[in-house]
Formats: structure tokens, sequence, C-alpha cells
């Protein structure tokens, strides 16, 4: 049985040149996101496009502001009904029985450098077991060495600098964790979520990767429950999946709100699961040699 979440986010801007903004903030269409029900409302009322990337169920719409203020508000209700599994038993999967749709996935990207990042990954975890217990060692290490400090990074920080920094937010950790899984030939993903446990609440960036013929998700900052993620979208980093891209325009950007709770309206916390999860489907034909 699933738990039923109602969240949401409210984004406010001041349009001072014609604009177009495009938006990545709704649920993913996934089967683990069961029984979603949702509202999207845009002030001023003006038209909007949409699309769905294929096969990674990213979200995206557009729309052409004009000067003056803007305001989109999103609201659903979905189920969340993770899958659990023992994390002894996840094991890595070879890169030669990868399938060949997640090549991009091992490759350095914009704010991923693994390239350069090979040599401290293959000393600090390269003789570890391999499988769910190596990423868990990746995930302490940035956890115990990386200080979680706002204002400590920018929209252009990478792996490499959040790495000498020992600072960040969560998309810091988060490509982190990706730049050392790549350079260990696993296939990582940067991940946007609604995170229920997350205090305050707000977008929240993890990670997935590649094991056994299925993504799992794993979150550095240990700051939300992992079978409390609900996934906006995926991306070989924080550029492909950003909740707003404006083009063209001056803005001025008004204050961010978002919510996660249980729709049941029970706010005892929980204690964290230890359970590997995962809300995507397995690869078909893929697994471990």
């Amino acid at each position: 049985m699933g738990i039923r979440y109602t969240l949401g986010c409210t984004l406010s801007y001041s349009v001072q040149t014609p604009t177009v903004f495009i938006f990545n903030l709704e649920v993913a269409r996934l089967r683990r996101h069961q029984d979603l029900v949702e509202r999207l409302s845009i002030t001023p009322g003006i038209e909007r496009t949409s699309h769905t990337v294929p096969d990674i169920n990213n979200r995206y719409f557009g729309v052409h502001a004009q000067p003056g203020p803007l305001t989109v508000h999103y609201e659903a209700e979905v189920t969340l009904d993770p899958h659990r599994a023992d994390p002894g038993s996840v094991a890595e999967t070879p890169v030669q029985h990868l399938p060949l749709d997640i090549m991009p996935f091992l490759l350095p990207s914009r704010f991923v450098p693994s390239d350069r990042l090979g040599d401290f990954a293959r000393r600090e975890f390269g003789y570890l077991y391999p499988g769910y217990s190596r990423v868990t060692a990746i995930c302490n290490w940035i956890h115990a060495n990386i200080d979680y400090r706002r204002g400590s990074s920018n929209e252009q920080t990478i792996a490499s600098e959040s790495l000498l920094l020992r600072a960040g937010v969560c998309r810091d950790f988060a490509h982190l964790g990706i730049a050392f899984c790549r350079a260990l030939e696993i296939p990582a993903r940067y991940v946007s979520c609604y995170a229920y446990g997350l205090k305050p609440a707000d977008f929240h960036a993890v990670f997935e990767v590649y094991l056994d013929g299925r993504w799992w998700l794993f979150d550095a900052t240990r700051q939300a429950d992992l079978d409390g993620l609900i996934r906006i979208g995926v991306g070989r980093d924080a550029a492909e999946i950003a909740f707003c891209s404006p083009f063209g325009g001056e803005v001025d950007c008004g204050p961010v709100e978002v919510f996660i709770r249980r729709a049941d309206g029970q706010e005892v916390p929980a204690m964290r699961t230890t359970d590997a999860i995962s809300t995507e489907e397995p690869a078909p034909n893929a697994g471990a040699c």
C-alpha cells in the first residue's frame, strides 16, 4: 500500500520585458505515482504549450509572458507506491551488459566532470564491494565530508568545485554523487523532486543510480525520506531539469513556495527506511552478469 500526498508550489515573477518561460514542476507520470490528480493555474491567464519527454516522462510547459506580474500555481494529489528491495540483493551491472540508452549517464556532463574525478573516486571507493553498498558508501562519504551550507554555491558550481570547497546544497551533493558513480562506470542521473520530510519544504535534488537493471534513489544530504520522494524530472545534471528557465527577457524572481504533506493529515515523523527504493520500472531484458 502506498501513501497519498498533497503537494505543490507557487512561483512569482515580475516580468520587465517579454519573456519565454519553460517550467518543469509537474509530477512525472510514472506507474509508481498512482491516481494523480492535479491543477495548474497561471495568472494572468495566458496560453501555454506542453511536452512530455518519451521514456523519461519529464513534463515541460512553456508560456510567453508580457511585462507585468506572473504567478504560477500547481497543486497535486498522488499516491506514491515505491518498489522496495533488500540493499544487499542489488548488484552492479557490468558495462558490457548495460542497455545502450544508458550511455549518456556514464559520460561527463556540464556540471558533472566525472573524468576529472576518476583518480579520486577509484582511490576512495574503487576497492569497495560493487553494488548498492558501494553507492551508499559514496553517500556516506559526501555526507561526512561536505557541509550542507546555504549560499555556499550558485547555479554555475560544478561537482569538482564542490569537492574543493567541501560545501554545497542538495544540487551539489547530487552532482558530486553522480560524478563519483560515473567515474566508477556506474550510470547515474540527476533527479528533481518534491521531498516529504524535507524542512523547510523546497524543490529537492537527489540522484538515481542504475544497478541490477533498475534505477535506484540515493540522497547524500540525508534530509528527506527516500520513500517519500515524488519525482518531477531526471537528466544528466541540473541544467536539463531546472524548475524554471526564462529566455530572452528581464525578470525579477519573487518568492518560491513549495509544500508536501500526507493527504491523511498525519505528520508524525516515521523511522527512515533502510530499504533500497525505486520509483522507476526495470529496464526490459536488463540485469547484472
